[in-house]
């Protein structure tokens, strides 16, 4: 990597300097955006046909890799350069800037859905709407990125900074933002990377700057376990569990920045007329503030041991004591881009000028990855509307009008951020 991206890098980060709301207007005024919202209204039939044939290939969780063939050859088809498909499963694809010492702005959709292998991901159309699992989150993205792309080259339009497109595995639930974990750990591209944007949601007034993090654990209490009254007094696993779950239930956590803790799934014995050999929860802590999860984590861990102390004071261990195996299952990084900005600057007064009301937001996308790592990143919506995402009842409207200006709202501050030497 050149010295140019940390230099870009820096400059998207900078809080002072320039006028983020006369740069919007001038953008959104200038005959390139127009040509491009045209170039965006033209193309609209065949983003829903993409978006369509791309819902209905499916993308479970760790089992993304035909939609990612798929997103390949689509890349391929429209001319991009340096289509590769990652160790990770993730898909990338170079639209080349004017400036190679600029590096790139990476723009991010993700592949998987959170639905499993077996799921009925026919998309069923009732005028505009389209209804199908994953539909919008983040299959409407991935078809946005597409479009994007091939406005950009119908509206003549070339940005000094390259657009890294790429196509993300595992954002969802257990997948742990691996493929993006792994893109920034492994990628040739990362030391390039000048900016990142993830498109996900539907919101277009949504901008997500802040990264909730979350650390995710398994935690198992073991013990001898026996007959519920022929060993009446022995230890007992479950109530350990019960310890330390009242315990982290009377933990108190911030209002600002928001902090919150939850368990999430319980299990563990054979039979109701037995103490158990083990019981096990899963827990889930997340916050906005990278050192308010740190204090979250290390107060609940605090719990573990003394939780399997207390049982082990209170009952008989003659035939063995309760253990605590406590095992991560989820690590996500928090942190900010900060709000003042030039990069949420320039996306807050994008998304102002388009005429939404802007919401600043906090939340767990593949944004938090870059983020923690000090690259400037926000996640912007897709365009149009939708809702129930996450549930089989998933829905998004493509009505042509609001979602070119969706579209067209995330394209000018890619276009802000990337730098546009034609127009």
């Amino acid at each position: 990597m050149t010295d140019q991206a940390p230099a870009l890098r820096r400059h998207l980060l900078a809080t002072e300097g320039g006028d983020a709301a006369a740069e919007a207007a001038s953008l959104l005024s200038a005959p390139g955006f127009a040509r491009l919202v045209a170039a965006l209204e033209a193309d609209h039939d065949h983003f829903v046909e993409q978006l369509v044939a791309l819902t209905e290939i499916p993308s479970p969780p760790f089992g993304e890799a035909r939609r990612a063939a798929a997103y390949a050859e689509l890349l391929r088809g429209q001319g991009l350069e340096q289509v590769e498909t990652d160790d990770e499963g993730n898909v990338t694809a170079l639209r080349p800037g004017t400036d190679p010492e600029a590096g790139v702005i990476v723009l991010c959709s993700h592949l998987d859905t959170v639905f499993p292998a077996g799921t009925n991901v026919t998309v069923r159309r009732e005028g505009t709407v389209l209804r199908a699992p994953g539909v919008g989150d983040d299959t409407r993205g991935l078809a946005v990125l597409l479009a994007m792309a091939r406005a950009l080259d119908a509206a003549g339009l070339r940005t000094r900074a390259g657009l890294l497109l790429l196509a993300s595995v595992g954002e969802e639930g257990a997948g742990d933002l691996r493929g993006v974990k792994a893109f920034f750990g492994r990628s040739r591209w990362r030391e390039q990377v000048a900016g990142f944007i993830a498109m996900d949601g539907i919101n277009p007034a949504r901008l997500v700057h802040a990264a909730v993090g979350s650390k995710r654990y398994r935690v198992t209490f073991r013990g001898p376990g026996g007959h519920s009254f022929g060993a009446f007094g022995l230890v007992n696993p479950a109530f350990a569990l019960a310890r330390a779950a009242d315990g982290l239930s009377r933990i108190r956590v911030p209002a600002s920045p928001r902090t919150t803790y939850s368990i999430g799934r319980l299990g563990g014995g054979t039979s109701i007329n037995a103490i158990p050999e083990e019981a096990w929860m899963e827990v889930d802590l997340r916050s906005a503030s990278a050192g308010g999860l740190a204090a979250l984590e290390a107060r609940f861990l605090d719990l573990l041991p003394q939780a399997a102390a207390d049982e082990n004071a209170a009952r008989d261990t003659a035939r063995g004591e309760i253990k605590v195996e406590v095992t991560r299952i989820g690590d996500r990084p928090a942190g900010v881009t900060p709000r003042d900005s030039r990069l949420a600057r320039i996306a807050a007064e994008v998304i102002r000028a388009q005429g939404y009301d802007l919401v600043h937001e906090a939340s767990s996308t593949d944004s938090n990855i870059p983020i923690s790592l000090g690259i400037p990143a926000v996640t912007l919506g897709t365009g149009g509307s939708g809702g129930r995402e996450h549930s089989l009842e998933e829905w998004i409207d493509v009505e042509k009008g609001p979602s070119v200006k969706g579209v067209a709202t995330a394209l000018a501050t890619i276009l802000s951020v990337a730098g546009i030497t034609s127009n």
